[in-house]
């Protein structure tokens, strides 16, 4: 990428850089709305199971949103492990351990787990991971992290969480911890709804941010929860929309440097908004990038509509540009 790209940008290309699409199917040629966005600007590609049948057709899939592209983007895919891998139709079941047996089995274990996904990533031609989990597995009845979870300590989770981001690292992948600030104690499912955490800011910062605190220094990038957090907002928002956690507490206490991206805005624990107050609010709180796991008209209809907002001084473009600068170094790098 020429270092300069991105600066000579308009302002709807810098919109496209802001977002992570998907797409359906195998072939993505077959989806002129992705095709479009890339050469727009889109910032990156998410995979998932769907896309995914064949090593060489998947291979030449990646290879042909490359050559489609104004900017070579992010080419991302959920792969931690047991219930969240996106290769499964390649092996017909999962084919690596968990977080947490992987854990069970200690460092070796995780070390070569990750180096094993890194090296898979690679060769499919991906750049990016979302894993490792860091959340903090304290709640037996939480339906979505359980053993996405290294432990429900979580000084353990920061000895694997480490381990994890370090191997990605040293194979070129681009790790994203998640979900901040932390999912391990909630009782619903962000999917379907928007959990709520009523543990104190102490509790908070003791448990749940601890792995987010002591990592993000090597972290490259984190991913957002759509969980709402009393100790920061008493209105019932989701952390994906809070000023209070992105700028305020993850930016300006944590001193976080690296990039912030979204979880699926598709999912029910951001639905409290229309999709564009949705992403409206999350990019003058601060977030950089927004997972949309399609690419269907209303997306596209999405981005338009931020431009249109962001022309009309609705959105601070001190904010776009802010998060160019993040997707761009984050790029440079990688």
């Amino acid at each position: 990428m020429e270092e300069d790209l991105l600066q000579k940008l308009d302002l709807k290309q810098k919109l496209y850089q802001m977002f992570i699409l998907g797409y359906e199917g195998e072939n993505p040629r077959a989806c002129p709305n992705l095709i479009n966005a890339l050469k727009s600007g889109l910032g990156g590609v998410i995979f998932f199971t769907q896309n995914i049948y064949d090593k060489e057709i998947f291979k030449n899939a990646v290879q042909m949103i490359k050559e489609d592209s104004l900017i070579p983007p992010f080419l991302s895919i959920d792969q931690e492990g047991g219930r969240v891998e996106r290769t499964l139709n390649l092996y017909g079941k999962s084919h690596y351990l968990s977080a947490r047996e992987a854990a069970k089995q200690g460092e070796d274990t995780v070390r070569q787990q990750c180096q094993w996904i890194s090296e898979e990533l690679k060769y499919l031609g991906l750049n990016m991971n979302f894993a490792p989990v860091l959340d903090v597995d304290t709640n037996p009845d939480n339906p979505i992290i359980a053993d996405r979870s290294y432990s429900k300590n979580p000084d353990e989770v920061i000895k694997y969480g480490r381990i994890a981001i370090k191997t990605y690292l040293k194979n070129n992948i681009i790790p994203v911890g998640k979900h901040f600030p932390g999912h391990g104690d909630t009782s619903a499912d962000s999917h379907i709804e928007m959990p709520e955490t009523n543990l104190s800011i102490d509790e908070l910062e003791n448990i749940h941010i601890k792995p987010f605190k002591e990592l993000c220094d090597i972290l490259p990038a984190i991913m957002i929860a759509h969980v709402h957090y009393r100790a920061f907002d008493t209105k019932k928002i989701p952390s994906s929309v809070s000023s209070n956690i992105i700028n305020g507490y993850l930016r300006n206490k944590l001193n976080f440097k690296g990039l912030i991206i979204s979880d699926d805005m598709v999912m029910g624990g951001v639905r409290k908004f229309s999709p564009f107050e949705a992403c409206k609010r999350a990019i003058n709180a601060g977030v950089n990038m927004f997972i949309y796991r399609n690419s269907d008209d209303c997306t596209i209809d999405l981005i338009e509509q931020l431009y249109v907002a962001a022309k009309e001084g609705e959105i601070d473009i001190k904010n776009i540009n802010k998060s160019i600068e993040y997707i761009q170094l984050i790029k440079k790098c990688f």
